[in-house]
């Protein structure tokens, strides 16, 4: 079952639908793997508890390798998320990215500054304070800049300038600040507490007390957070949030120090925090990817399949039929007048008929043609899963689904559905009903869209069914004769051509496409072909 929630970080009517993974409402799946990632760190904290504060000496390529790829991680996070907002800009996800690029440049100056990683001493500041001091800048502007977006994210969308305008200025700020808290942090060291004991390189209680604050500000944050998620972006960062605590959580035990179980443990917490949010926007991109490239795929093929192109069959239909409608239209105003006129002239009005009966059927004519040219199209059958089918147009039509808020049941009873048919043009059928049953449910409340989707087996004829049920609005009964017929349409825009198409489709390969059942609550389609082992068998 795939359930699709919507909220307003981008999915207001005056905002446009969103287009970028960071936008994207969280589905199951998401919410499934966010939870099991946490648990494994519970799992792991729970066992490494005993042993915190226990020297497992100093390893001096540890942090360097360790700061060095989460610093990358976080700029690489920052740089896909600017390429989102520079492809549906969003001010939200600048707040982010400043605050990725902020984790980013601390977490590479703490190991500039700390020694044993690039120089005994260090490269910069002094060997204490430094690095405890950029440890507390990394940890104080990433969750502050969650906080600034969890608060703004469902204030509308972009900025007044342009996106270049905007991230440029996002950069200089952020940097300008980068720049003017690592001065302080290495130039006036000396002004500022001290967190660390020379020497001994133990902790002094204020460093406690900031461990301390920063793991309320982490869990204040993660509780705001938690209270507005909608978003792929909300649900991760979360998970980022909530593996960064085991820093600040380690280093609040009473003596801990640098280079313990916990002290290792807690950086490795921090580089899978930083590799968290770059994974699933990797992940989710390549996703995307492939899904467009099917959709891409499946429009080639419909191009090179199809059966004529709309504005060629009704500019045919228009040009064949206007000149015998318009001679029809005239001799029937012609005999009214000859009717009318004393004494009537019977004759000629019977020779008029006569034309008008002609004329029909030169009509008549001309439409059979252009159903000829449907018959005549390119057709490929093979065997197929009928569900196989349905499920590939599902997941064409999972980002839909999700922007729509439409919550989607199947029940699949026919565990080898194989039907003879063009596998393209069966795709067009379901598709197309799919399609029809998002528009119908257009007006539904978001909590009342459930779109069912089934098969059956009738024991009876040997026929799979496919059943594609909405709770929209139905098809009032007086059009339900009329529903299949071509040029017919209950849309405003529509041309009347697209149930005629599938049902010709279906009947083609000795099925039927009927409307089961409609009503205020919704409608129901159904799709029935006979089961291809049923066929091998009566040929």
């Amino acid at each position: 079952m795939l359930k699709a929630n919507t909220g307003q970080f981008g999915l207001n009517a005056e905002h446009d639908p969103p287009m970028v993974v960071a936008l994207m409402p969280s589905t199951q799946r998401h919410r499934t793997v966010a939870i099991g990632v946490v648990v494994v760190m519970l799992a792991v904290s729970a066992l490494v508890a005993p042993f915190v504060n226990r020297q497992i000496g100093k390893i001096d390529s540890f942090l360097p390798v360790v700061q060095t790829v989460t610093s990358a991680a976080d700029l690489l996070t920052a740089t896909l998320l600017l390429a989102q907002y520079s492809v549906q800009p969003h001010r939200a996800l600048l707040v982010v990215a400043g605050g990725y690029i902020f984790a980013g440049s601390f977490a590479f100056l703490q190991t500039l500054s700390f020694p044993g990683s690039y120089a005994p001493n260090g490269l910069i500041g002094d060997v204490y304070n430094t690095p405890a001091w950029f440890f507390v800048l990394w940890y104080t502007t990433f969750p502050l800049s969650i906080l600034v977006y969890a608060l703004l994210k469902d204030r509308g969308g972009g900025s007044r300038f342009s996106t270049t305008a905007s991230m440029a200025t996002t950069l200089i700020s952020v940097f300008a600040a980068i720049a003017l808290l690592s001065w302080v942090a290495i130039a006036e060291t000396r002004r500022l507490p001290s967190f660390f004991t020379t020497g001994l390189m133990l902790q002094t209680s204020l460093s406690n007390q900031f461990n301390i604050g920063l793991s309320l500000l982490g869990c204040f944050v993660l509780l705001v957070l938690f209270v507005r998620r909608r978003t792929v972006l909300d649900l991760w960062l979360m998970v980022t949030l909530f593996a960064a605590l085991p820093n600040f959580l380690v280093a609040a035990y009473e003596g801990s120090a640098r280079f313990s179980v916990g002290w290792y443990t807690a950086r490795g917490f921090a580089l899978i925090a930083s590799c968290m949010l770059l994974s699933v926007l990797v992940t989710e991109m390549i996703v995307l990817y492939s899904r467009l490239a099917s959709a891409l795929v499946m429009q080639r093929r419909e191009r090179s399949n199809r059966f004529v192109s709309i504005d060629a069959a009704t500019a045919a239909i228009a040009h064949e039929i206007g000149s015998p409608l318009g001679a029809i239209t005239l001799n029937a105003n012609t005999a009214r007048q000859m009717l009318a006129a004393q004494p009537r002239r019977l004759d000629e009005v019977n020779a008029i008929l006569r034309n008008i009966e002609e004329d029909s059927l030169r009509v008549n004519a001309t439409i059979t043609s252009v159903r000829e040219l449907f018959k005549g199209a390119v057709d490929r059958p093979a065997t197929i899963s009928l569900e196989g089918i349905a499920r590939q147009v599902l997941r064409l039509l999972q980002h839909e689904l999700q922007f729509n808020g439409m919550l989607v049941a199947t029940d699949f009873r026919v565990e080898m559905s194989l039907v003879r048919a063009d596998p393209i043009q069966l795709q067009q059928v379901i598709l197309n009903l799919f399609k029809n049953a998002i528009e119908a449910m257009a007006s539904t409340s978001l909590n009342g869209r459930r779109l069912n989707i089934a098969t059956r087996l009738d024991e009876r004829s040997s026929f799979v069914l496919l059943s594609v049920q909405d709770t929209g609005r139905g098809v009032p009964p007086q059009h339900h004769d009329r529903i299949f017929d071509a040029f017919f349409t209950t849309k405003p825009s529509g041309m009347g051509l697209g149930l005629a198409i599938c049902r010709t489709i279906i009947e083609r390969y000795g099925g039927r496409l009927v409307l089961a059942k409609s009503s205020p609550q919704g409608s129901t389609f159904e799709i029935a072909l006979p089961l291809e082992d049923d066929r091998r068998g009566s040929a």
